[in-house]
């Protein structure tokens, strides 16, 4: 397998390996060495060509400080090898040993509360503290140096799912390190100071050291400025972290690919440091454990919701952890994947822009905190049906990559995202009002079940591949960004800036000018002057929201119902819609176009939807936060005259179509995430690679049967 240097971070960088990674996490350290040959030549059977090994085995590679033992990692890596299967190694810091946290209790988090974290679980180490970070680096060098020379081990994983248990710490050495982080962003008390508004509640400090990472209701709200600097850190702390491990196996061998798998997507600048250090990123997916925390949509939804916000981070991606069955920890277990939706999960995820999947995992553990988290092959060594699907997919990938591999996902409709500063400062202030992500996930999900290429794309990255892009009450807004968006409207493109967007500096500050600021203003024609809180849709009272990993919306508090009654309505091609969560007043410039207005109350006649021709494009402004009936009536006035069309016409429910294409070629990806039979009337014509039929008139699908037809 071949590496070759990855481009810069985009949502359109491809992987930079000449082959599709496609295998199992193994631990070996499970089960009775008799077992290894077996495993080994079932996989080969299946058609893997990798394995994942070594993430929580730290104890065992130095099971006293400075005492290494790499003899059982290099006879599994051996046995593996002889079969034909290659070996990513991960660095063991997720979990250290016992004599580690004994000997340097200060490696130990602490939690909000001020309460020690104990050993016997995982991430119960600081990441942020000098110590760990030096015997993470020692742990990282013994195994580059060991493993350097080893033709078989291809990459490495550093660490596993950073920040996923949890991502942040109050311990004294987080705290030093804090103030050493703020000390080199401002230089001096007064900047900092400055930026934090310490004159508001008498928040200023007379030096560095007098600051203390800031705890929700202690007993208010701190400062927004002071919270996104904690989180700011949070994601440099973890990048630094990450970036001692990466270096170290740099060294050792340049021909190593290096990523990191993601879980949670918490306090991580993918567009920082972070990303920018490794070869490509990963992503676990579990669609059937999003489905249970998130209740949006059922999984398949939720699945493409997922990838596409991941790939916007870093472009094309491997999944390291792809859901094969029946998943569980103590505190709570997942669906079970009926036969056949394993295999149409994990191509979901190609579709998406997977270009490697490793099914979680061989077999499953008989004894630790995740005993009901099924694998390839069950309990009792069996295969069954779950590693059947695993080698009709790998017959699948062997059939597709020669077509797959160099290109990407199609994305008519895009969505503003990947932006780690506005994810924190919505958090900082977040008014019980939904977040940019819940905000687009009404459009994305719009596109989804019409079949319609949408996904999400970083301002910053090249915008002369989609035809829309809609910004999400983005509520920081760079200059730098200005230039290649008017490019994109000037060339023919649509932009749709909604409410609230351009309200705030870096700073959490509101500036003097009327938002939207930074150029946007210009762009639109259009200046807020007035804006105001909306009952939700349907609510009897308004709500206050925490968002959830995703910032995705969770009415778990109840504010003062007194707005509940206020309905605002608005016109919008004819039809008269409710408004949602927030109002605004618009002042325009004189060649704007009004193509909706407030219908009622005060507000009755003023301007809610303006358009502002640009160049041979178009900049629309919405005064107000989607529902799902002002999603459809906006796609109505803008997707035609923009040719947004679906992938597919007359796409049947619950059938999922996604698009990857290079300059010479495209894939349509074709699933039925149904457990009936289905029928595609207009599908177009060309080979479906998958059963090598040709494609013209019709397409039938069975239950959970995928199709990739080429043309």
């Amino acid at each position: 397998m071949k590496r070759t240097p990855p481009a810069p971070l985009s949502v359109w960088r491809t992987l930079n390996l000449d082959d599709f990674l496609l295998g199992v996490p193994h631990y070996p350290e499970h089960v009775d060495e008799s077992y290894w040959l077996r495993d080994a030549q079932r996989m080969a059977a299946a058609g893997f060509n990798v394995v994942r090994l070594g993430e929580f085995a730290w104890h065992l590679i130095e099971p006293q400080e400075g005492h290494f033992d790499f003899s059982l990692f290099d006879r599994a890596i051996d046995v593996l090898a002889c079969e034909g299967i290659k070996t990513i190694f991960c660095t063991p810091t997720a979990t250290p040993p016992r004599w580690l946290t004994s000997t340097y209790p200060e490696v130990l988090r602490t939690d909000e509360w001020g309460r020690t974290a104990s050993h016997g679980s995982r991430q119960h180490a600081d990441t942020n503290s000098p110590v760990y970070r030096i015997h993470s680096r020692r742990i990282t060098e013994a195994l580059a140096r060991h493993y350097a020379g080893n033709p078989n081990v291809i990459g490495w994983q550093t660490d596993n799912e950073l920040n996923t248990t949890v991502s942040t710490s109050y311990a004294e050495a987080t705290e030093r390190e804090f103030r050493r982080y703020l000390r080199d962003r401002y230089e001096t008390i007064a900047a900092l100071n400055f930026a934090w508004g310490g004159n508001f509640w008498a928040l200023a400090y007379d030096n560095f050291d007098q600051i203390a990472v800031p705890r929700k209701d202690n007993p208010g709200f701190p400062a927004p400025g002071h919270l996104q600097d904690y989180h700011r850190f949070l994601a440099h702390a973890t990048a630094v972290f990450q970036h001692d491990q990466v270096e170290i196996l740099r060294r050792a061998n340049s021909d190593w690919f290096i990523f990191h798998n993601l879980g949670r997507l918490e306090d991580i600048d993918f567009r920082g440091q972070f990303g920018q250090d490794l070869d490509f990123l990963g992503f676990d997916v579990y669609p059937m454990l999003y489905d249970e925390m998130r209740r949006s949509g059922g999984h398949p939804a939720t699945q493409a919701l997922h990838l596409d916000i991941c790939r916007a981070y870093s472009g094309n991606f491997i999944v390291p952890e792809q859901a094969s069955g029946f998943g569980s920890q103590p505190g709570f277990s997942t669906m079970t994947p009926e036969p056949g939706e394993m295999r149409r999960m994990a191509l979901s995820s190609v579709a998406r822009g997977a270009d490697g999947l490793l099914f979680f995992r061989w077999r499953p553990a008989h004894f630790g905190a995740e005993i009901y988290w099924m694998g390839i092959i069950d309990h009792d060594d069996v295969p069954r049906r779950r590693y059947q699907e695993a080698v009709q997919f790998a017959g699948d990938i062997s059939k597709i990559k020669p077509h797959l591999l160099g290109t990407t996902v199609r994305m008519d409709v895009a969505i503003a995202g990947a932006d780690f500063d506005n994810q924190e400062a919505y958090k900082t202030y977040p008014m019980g009002m939904p977040s940019p992500l819940e905000d687009g996930l009404l459009l994305h999900r719009y596109c989804y079940s019409r079949g319609i290429a949408c996904g999400f794309i970083h301002p910053e990255d090249d915008l002369s591949r989609i035809k829309i892009l809609y910004v999400p009450h983005w509520v920081i807004w760079r200059p730098e960004w200005n230039e290649n968006v008017e490019a994109f409207v000037k060339d023919g493109g649509t932009l749709i800036v909604g409410a609230m967007t351009g309200t705030r500096d870096e700073n959490n500050h509101i500036p003097t000018e009327l938002a939207p600021r930074a150029g946007l203003s210009r762009l639109c024609g259009v200046r807020v002057e007035e804006f105001g809180r909306l009952a939700e849709p349907g609510a009897d009272g308004l709500f206050g929201l925490h968002g959830t990993e995703y910032g995705l919306h969770n009415p778990a508090k109840r504010l003062p119902a007194s707005s509940a009654t206020r309905r605002y309505s608005f016109s919008l091609g004819n039809q008269e819609y409710d408004a949602a969560h927030l109002y605004e007043l618009l002042r325009l410039d004189d060649d704007v176009k009004v193509i909706g207005r407030w219908t009622n109350r005060f507000a009755s006649g003023r301007p809610m939807v303006t358009v502002r021709r640009f160049g041979n494009g178009r900049a629309v402004y919405v005064g107000t936060y989607l529902t799902e009936p002002l999603v459809e009536a906006l796609a109505t006035q803008l997707f035609a005259e923009s040719n947004v069309q679906p992938l597919l016409q007359d796409l049947p429910p619950n059938v999922e179509v996604t698009m990857r294409e290079a300059d010479d070629r495209k894939l349509l990806f074709v699933l039925n995430c149904d457990a009936e039979a289905t029928e595609i009337k207009t599908p177009p014509q060309g080979i479906d690679l998958i059963t090598g039929r040709r494609v013209e008139e019709k397409l039938t699908l069975g239950p959970h049967e995928c199709a990739v037809i080429q043309f």
